[in-house]
């Protein structure tokens, strides 16, 4: 036994080398306005059936939840035509992601990512003793065959970001097709759709057909982005039966409270809200996409409900410089430095005002 152990008890190898995740900044410089545009936030709230189903939930506040969720997981069934049985809800799918790596990752196996996959991944794989195998993008845009050459016979699962954050690009389906036909059968394909309800495109599917039909695919969505759920903490997942089988092994017993489960189940059968969401989102990732090109600015293109701009690599002029600038004029973006994108900013399509302000100080910086 070492000094150090004998006067303090010390986590597991690994754990301390992990870098804490650490959410974007959700306020600007006091006196101002703030325009939060750091999170992906839903810019209009969330359903009204939702909020009135949580707040009916007040008056059983001393009640255990359905410790499975079986309201939340026969709404998703039945807005998505899947058998309820084969979903498993989680605190945001943050959880159910560190679920997975919990149960299919141990020490010195292995998991990949593409290169400016979500930071949850290398967290929750280090957190299992797992090595992360970062993957290089093509473009910001996953790399499938970098992927398929990463696979040794220490992989365990690949996680897909499709869409990706903070890219906002995406991979075609025959691409994520090509990439589970390439995997040995005991390689677990994790596809994180969060942003599946914003895209606009023939040639996306969030995953569901693959998983019906295979035995090492899993699907995880969120309600923290369209449904305007975040502050509840709501993530479901569709997967196999023998994933279920070990996911309702290990998760909490009451890992998701009454409240979440009412509104979630309102919230998906609320399909009027969604297609507002969707019409605004259109709307707006269009215009603020194509005002901050116009300024000469790199705008990656999205299918998501947020941007990534790049700035240029000038002393004044950089991304970190633009952020200070905006915060102090109420507008919040997100750095990105983290991902490995010191030089760009991630901006949440907002609400009219915080995009048309938000463009417009942009606008005023890079004139200064």
């Amino acid at each position: 036994m070492s000094a150090e152990q004998s006067i303090k008890p010390l986590p597991q190898a690994g754990i301390l080398d992990i870098a804490p995740y650490i959410p974007g900044k959700s306020k600007a410089s006091h006196g101002v306005k703030t325009h939060k545009l750091s999170s992906n936030e839903s810019p209009l709230g969330c359903s009204p059936a939702a909020r009135k189903a949580m707040i009916s939930l007040a008056e059983g506040l001393e009640l255990y939840p359905d410790g499975s969720a079986t309201a939340l997981r026969q709404a998703i069934a039945d807005v998505h035509g899947l058998n309820a049985d084969r979903i498993v809800c989680g605190a945001g799918s943050d959880e159910l992601l560190t679920l997975l790596a919990q149960a299919y990752i141990g020490p010195g196996d292995e998991a990949i990512y593409s290169e400016h996959g979500f930071l949850v991944y290398p967290i929750a794989i280090k957190a299992c003793g797992g090595t992360p195998v970062v993957v290089p993008e093509k473009d910001f845009v996953a790399d499938v065959d970098g992927m398929l050459a990463a696979v040794t016979e220490r992989t365990r699962v690949v996680f897909l970001a499709n869409p990706n954050n903070p890219t906002g690009t995406y991979l075609p389906f025959d691409e994520v097709r090509r990439l589970h036909e390439g995997l040995p059968k005991s390689v677990l394909l994790v596809l994180d759709a969060a942003y599946a309800e914003y895209v606009r495109r023939n040639d996306y599917e969030s995953g569901i057909e693959l998983v019906t039909k295979a035995q090492n695919v899993v699907m995880t969505r969120t309600f923290s982005k369209i449904y305007g759920l975040a502050n509840l903490r709501i993530g479901w997942m569709f997967a196999p039966d023998h994933v279920v089988d070990v996911l309702n092994r290990i998760r909490g017993p009451f890992n998701m409270n009454g409240p979440a489960i009412a509104a979630g189940a309102a919230a998906i059968r609320d399909q009027g809200f969604v297609d507002e969401a969707i019409t605004h989102n259109e709307r707006w990732l269009e215009w603020v996409s194509a005002e901050l090109s116009d300024l000469g600015l790199g705008v990656t293109p999205s299918v998501g409900n947020f941007v990534l701009v790049h700035f240029p690599d000038e002393d004044g002029r950089r991304a970190s410089d633009a952020d200070a600038y905006l915060i102090e004029r109420g507008y919040v973006l997100r750095q990105v430095g983290a991902y490995g994108l010191p030089n760009a900013l991630r901006m949440s399509i907002g609400d009219e005002e915080a995009n048309r302000g938000a463009v417009a100080a942009i606008r005023e910086f890079l004139k200064r």
